[in-house]
């Protein structure tokens, strides 16, 4: 069946991606985390949502009709535990801060204010504070501005689907270019974070009909897709490493090309993204996207710790931004990467314990007590 497709090298790059987007969360003083691809790694979340429409549309698409309730009930328990999880990690966190401050350590802001201030725990359970202008996108675990944006735009994808086959293009081209033009001229009642992901994540879906009808006219060929592949990594590269205005729209449309490309895994470099270790990360990618947050958090404030007990310039001020430096550019590097791994580690327990276990109660529950045993390709999306 064609549902059952796997794209290996866009699962890898999901991981890849992710990993990105850790490094461009962190500071630290004179290491890898500094470079410009890195320090413009953000715009990876366009890829994400870009990679979401597609993949939705390969498994749904062409289907003339949807089980809502298994599609609601399926999206939700892939999001929400871990999302739920980590939102509880970081009111705890914000308990932590409180007892620091009653022993006279001071953190960048005050313990339950401004993002984290009590309000904005609601919005977050719902995931809806990236959806409204009267909550702050970016409360508690920052990177689930996001996942906010995805969870909704799953629920109008499902109701587009509802529409005829034919129409149903029609309608994605509409939702895409109307949030693509109003993300440029300004988003009026819809939030740019709303915007962002509306814009993508039907261009994805798109793409998805642009890489069938190609696959239905060409035959792959190892060094043609291995030019086009590598060409697609360095466009990347240059728009993350250059200074445009408007990148995010020139992202999207970047990355639906990129999503095309590698779909076919008939290149070099798919060939080299289908190795264990990329499949790992393309599999765990979602506990790396919302662990890594609370991870450097703690980091960081281990470090503010020590340069307040010790005196020690550890976590110094820099441009308005509390950066780390250890002292030397060597250690600084080996900070970084430790960073890295500590958080792929927990990504991995994350999503075995978490994630996976999520996914199985919602099985157990779309179908009335059968057990799951294993969820399918297209419920890691």
């Amino acid at each position: 069946m064609q549902d059952a497709k796997r794209f290996r090298a866009l699962d890898s790059f999901r991981g890849l991606f992710a990993l990105s987007v850790v490094v461009y969360h962190m500071d630290i003083v004179g290491s890898f985390t500094e470079l410009a691809f890195f320090r413009n790694s953000d715009l990876f979340v366009e890829f994400f949502f870009v990679l979401s429409g597609f993949v939705l549309a390969h498994a749904y698409g062409n289907k003339p009709g949807i089980n809502f309730r298994r599609f609601f009930i399926s999206r939700t328990f892939r999001l929400l535990p871990l999302h739920w999880l980590m939102l509880a990690v970081f009111i705890g966190l914000e308990i932590g801060k409180s007892m620091a401050y009653s022993q006279g350590i001071t953190f960048n802001y005050a313990p339950f204010t401004g993002a984290a201030a009590p309000v904005e725990i609601i919005p977050n359970l719902l995931l809806l504070q990236s959806w409204t202008n009267a909550t702050d996108a970016l409360s508690f675990n920052y990177p689930a501005w996001s996942i906010s944006v995805e969870y909704y735009m799953y629920m109008i994808f499902m109701v587009v689907l509802a529409t005829g086959l034919k129409s149903r293009l029609w309608l994605w081209a509409a939702i895409a270019a109307s949030a693509w033009v109003a993300l440029y001229v300004g988003g009026g009642f819809f939030t740019q974070s709303s915007l962002r992901g509306l814009s993508c994540f039907f261009a994805g879906a798109l793409a998805y009909f642009a890489y069938v009808k190609i696959n239905q006219r060409v035959s792959p060929r190892f060094k043609v897709f291995t030019f086009l592949e590598v060409v697609s990594l360095f466009a990347v590269m240059a728009l993350l490493a250059c200074d445009l205005p408007n990148k995010v729209m020139l992202a999207s449309a970047l990355f639906c090309g990129v999503v095309v490309v590698y779909a076919f895994d008939a290149g070099a470099v798919s060939k080299a993204l289908s190795g264990r270790l990329f499949e790992l990360l393309g599999r765990i990618s979602y506990s790396i996207y919302l662990t890594h947050a609370a991870v450097w958090f703690c980091a960081i404030s281990l470090f503010m710790v020590a340069q307040k007990v010790f005196g020690i310039s550890v976590a110094p001020m820099i441009d308005g931004k509390r950066y780390v430096d250890v002292g030397s550019m060597v250690l600084n590097n080996a900070l970084g990467v430790a960073v890295l791994l500590i958080v792929i580690a927990i990504s991995v327990v994350t999503y075995k314990y978490v994630e996976v276990k999520g996914q199985a109660l919602g099985a157990r529950i779309i179908n009335r007590g059968m057990v799951f045993a294993r969820p399918s390709v297209l419920d890691r999306t």
